[in-house]
């Protein structure tokens, strides 16, 4: 009959103590300090980015386009990138270079 001695006993639990060790130290957080601070360069980004902050409590009606032009100002936007318009040369208008420029200069030295 084999008895059980320390050695015996620490030997058969070296290694379920190695990998219930090895579980929990992966459930551990390595980033508590960066966790603290999730999210707040978003939020000072927002801040930096908001003209007035408190622009939704002003109740005075906006001055400018009615809401007939403005609707028509948007659908013209929007067709426009649905059926652009091709300038003769086959090159839609937003990409052509605007100048004249043949590669002479003025004297034509």
């Amino acid at each position: 009959m084999k008895t059980m001695t320390s050695e015996n006993i620490s030997g058969s639990l070296s290694g379920p103590l190695l990998a219930l060790a090895l579980l929990t130290a992966g459930c551990t957080p390595i980033t508590p300090r960066w966790d603290a601070h999730f999210g707040e360069a978003v939020d000072i980004a927002k801040a930096q980015q908001t003209i007035n902050p408190e622009a939704s409590l002003n109740t005075e009606p906006v001055m400018g386009v009615d809401g007939q032009a403005g609707d028509a100002i948007f659908d013209s936007y929007r067709n426009s990138f649905r059926n652009p318009q091709l300038s003769p040369r086959g090159v839609p208008s937003s990409l052509s270079s605007g100048g004249g420029g043949g590669g002479q200069r003025g004297n034509g030295n």
